[in-house]
C-alpha cells in the first residue's frame, strides 16, 4: 500500500476513533476509568492554531505545547535554566560552542507509526531534524529567529548535540528553553506533513487524545514520561487534562465560579470588579471558595514614540518627558487594574529579571510637565501642541485616562481605536507618532527588552518600533551580548536601562504581573515570570 493510500486509512481510522470517543463520553460517562479529581481543566478564550512546536507563538499555542513537547533544557520557576533532555551541558571558553549530553531514556510519545515497539528513544540526529525544520522555508515558523545567531549543529553521536554560534551570546540557553526549539519525530512529520499540527507526538509529560476544533482538546497522561518528584513518584500526578473554547472571558469566569473549570489567567475588565477589590484583594465571597497568586510577569506596558516623524511635536524630548511626568501611574493602576502591576518609575527593563534597575525614572509631577510644555511652546512658537495616541480597544480606557490628565497639562491629546492587525502593521510602518504597545520576554534576560532600542534591529527587520538611534546606546549593546561575564553584562544592561530614561523614546506605563485564579482542591500548580503554563506537579485533592 502506498503512502497516500495508507494516509487516508489511517484518516478514516482517525475519525472513526474520534466519532467513538466522543459518543462514548457522552453516553457512558460513568464508565470512564478516572474521577473528575483526575483532570485538569482550563479555558483557551483565544482559541489554538496548531499544536505544532514550530509555530508555539502565543500564549494559547505555547500552554498546549508544553504539556507534550520538550528540548534541550527547560526553565524552572525562578527561570534557572535546568536539564530536561539534555542531562547536561559543557560551553566553550570562548562561549561559542555548546555540547549538550543527552539522556538516553526519554522516549517519543507510544504510537503506531513506530512500528512494533509503538516508540523508540530520542536521539541527537532528532534534534538535527528539529532544528533544520523550524530554520525550512517551507514550513517557515514563527520561530526560526531563534536560531539566527547559529553557526551550525550536528550529531557527534546518538547523545550528543553540538551547537556553534557565529558569535558568543550569553542568554542562548534561554532561547533554547522556548517551545520553537522541542524536538519531534521525523517519523510523524513525514507521515502527517501539515496534519501534524493536530497529530503531536512529543516527550512531554502528556500525549495527544483528541482534539475536536472549537470545542474541546484533550491529553492524557504520558505513563512513560521520565521525571519522577523528589521522593520517587513518577510524573505527571493528574491524568489527563481538558481544555475548553469559549470565546470570551466573562462566559469562562462564570464556568470558573461555578467550578466548571480549576483555573483561570488574568484579569478582564468583564468580571475585575466582581472578582477583585480596588487594591487588589479578593472580594469577601469569593475568599473560602478560591484562592488567587500574583508575581512579576516579563512584560513592560508602554507608549512607544515613532522618532522619525519630525513634524511631529513628539520628536522634541521636551514633549515626551513632558508626557513621562504628565500622569498618575499608581491611580492608573489603582483604579483602572485593580491593584494589579507596578507603576513603572523605573527603566523600561521589568522587575522579575534581575537587571531590574532600581533608577529613579518619571513619578507623576504635573508641575514639571506643564514647565516642559510650555518651553517646547516658546522654542517652537507653537501655541496648541497636539498628540494622538493609537491603541486597540483592549486598552482603551487606560489610554483614555491618560488623555484627560495629558490635557490638563496642556497637551491637546487624542486616542485613536484600532483593530489590533492593524495597530500592529501601522506600528510596524512607522505610521503612528505615538502608539500603546507591550512587550513580553521571549527569553529570560533583560538584552531581549534592550534589543528594542538597538539601531540595526530598526522596524520592519527588527523590534526597533521607535527607530532610537544612540551610538553609546549600541556600542554597550554590543559589548554586553559579547561578555561572558554576567555581572559586567548586569552592569551594562542598566546603563542602557538608563539611558533609555534619559532619552525617553518611550513612556514606560507599568510592569504588568502574572495573576492566577484557582479553586481550593488544586496544588502545586506554581509561578513563574514568563507566565508557562505546567501541569506536571499539579494535584487535585
Amino acid at each position: 500500500m502506498n503512502l497516500v493510500c495508507s494516509k487516508w486509512y489511517f484518516s478514516v481510522f482517525s475519525s472513526l476513533l474520534l466519532l467513538v470517543s466522543l459518543l462514548f463520553t457522552a453516553c457512558s460517562k460513568q464508565q470512564s476509568s478516572f474521577t473528575d479529581n483526575d483532570v485538569f481543566r482550563y479555558n483557551e478564550h483565544a482559541n489554538i492554531s496548531s499544536l505544532d512546536p514550530a509555530f508555539a507563538k502565543n500564549n494559547a499555542n505555547i500552554w498546549a505545547v508544553n504539556q507534550l513537547f520538550e528540548g534541550l533544557v527547560q526553565l524552572d520557576d525562578s527561570l534557572h535554566v535546568q536539564p530536561a533532555i539534555a542531562k547536561n551541558w559543557k560551553i566553550s571558553q570562548d562561549g561559542k560552542i555548546y555540547t549538550f549530553n543527552l539522556n538516553k531514556n526519554i522516549f517519543f510519545h507510544k504510537h503506531i507509526l513506530f512500528g512494533k515497539d509503538s516508540t523508540r528513544a530520542v536521539v541527537a540526529q532528532d534534534f538535527v531534524y528539529s532544528f533544520n525544520r523550524l530554520l525550512s522555508k517551507k514550513v517557515a515558523s514563527s520561530g526560526k529567529w531563534v536560531l539566527n545567531n547559529v553557526a551550525t549543529y550536528q550529531a557527534a553521536n546518538d547523545s550528543t548535540f553540538v551547537i556553534q554560534l557565529k558569535k558568543p551570546f550569553p542568554p542562548f540557553l534561554g532561547l533554547l528553553a522556548m517551545k520553537y526549539c522541542s524536538v519531534v519525530p521525523k517519523e510523524a512529520l513525514e507521515f502527517f506533513g501539515n496534519d501534524f499540527r493536530s497529530h503531536p507526538i512529543g516527550t512531554g509529560p502528556f500525549k495527544f487524545k483528541l482534539w475536536v476544533e472549537n470545542t474541546k482538546l484533550v491529553f492524557r497522561r504520558n505513563q512513560n514520561y521520565y521525571e519522577k518528584d523528589s521522593v520517587g513518584n513518577s510524573l505527571p500526578y493528574i491524568e489527563a487534562v481538558a481544555i475548553t473554547f469559549l470565546p470570551d472571558k466573562q462566559s469562562e469566569f462564570l464556568q470558573f465560579a461555578q467550578g466548571n473549570l480549576d483555573f483561570i489567567s488574568g484579569l478582564d475588565p468583564s468580571y475585575k470588579d466582581d472578582l477583585l477589590t480596588v487594591d487588589g484583594k479578593l472580594q469577601a465571597r469569593y475568599k473560602n471558595r478560591i484562592n488567587m497568586q500574583r508575581s512579576p510577569y516579563l512584560n513592560t506596558e508602554y507608549l512607544g514614540v515613532f522618532l522619525e516623524d519630525k513634524a511631529a511635536s513628539v520628536h522634541s524630548i521636551l514633549i515626551r518627558k513632558a508626557i513621562n511626568y504628565g500622569f498618575d501611574k499608581t491611580k492608573m493602576i489603582l483604579y483602572l487594574r485593580n491593584g494589579i502591576g507596578i507603576p513603572a518609575v523605573h527603566g523600561f527593563i521589568p522587575k522579575g529579571l534581575p537587571a531590574f534597575n532600581s533608577l529613579k525614572g518619571y513619578e507623576f509631577n504635573p508641575e514639571k510637565a506643564k514647565a516642559l510644555v510650555t518651553q517646547y511652546q516658546k522654542e517652537t512658537g507653537k501655541k496648541n501642541v497636539h498628540i494622538t495616541i493609537a491603541t486597540n480597544a483592549q486598552y482603551a480606557d487606560l489610554c483614555e485616562y491618560i488623555q484627560k490628565q495629558l490635557q490638563a497639562i496642556g497637551l491637546e491629546t487624542k486616542i485613536d481605536v484600532l483593530p489590533p492587525p492593524v495597530l500592529r502593521s501601522d506600528k510596524k510602518a512607522g505610521k503612528l507618532p505615538v502608539f500603546r504597545a507591550s512587550w513580553v520576554a521571549d527569553y529570560p534576560d533583560a538584552e531581549n527588552y534592550l534589543s528594542l532600542f538597538y539601531s540595526p534591529n530598526f522596524t520592519p527587520n527588527g523590534p526597533n518600533y521607535t527607530h532610537f538611534k544612540n551610538t553609546q546606546f549600541d556600542r554597550w549593546y554590543e559589548q554586553s551580548i559579547s561578555t561572558t561575564d554576567t555581572q559586567k553584562r548586569l552592569k551594562l544592561y542598566q546603563q542602557m536601562d538608563s539611558l533609555i530614561v534619559a532619552k525617553a523614546p518611550v513612556v514606560p506605563l507599568y510592569y504588568d504581573e502574572v495573576v492566577r485564579f484557582t479553586q481550593k482542591n488544586i496544588r502545586g500548580l506554581g509561578m513563574n515570570p514568563v507566565n508557562l503554563l505546567k501541569l506536571k506537579r499539579v494535584r487535585k485533592k
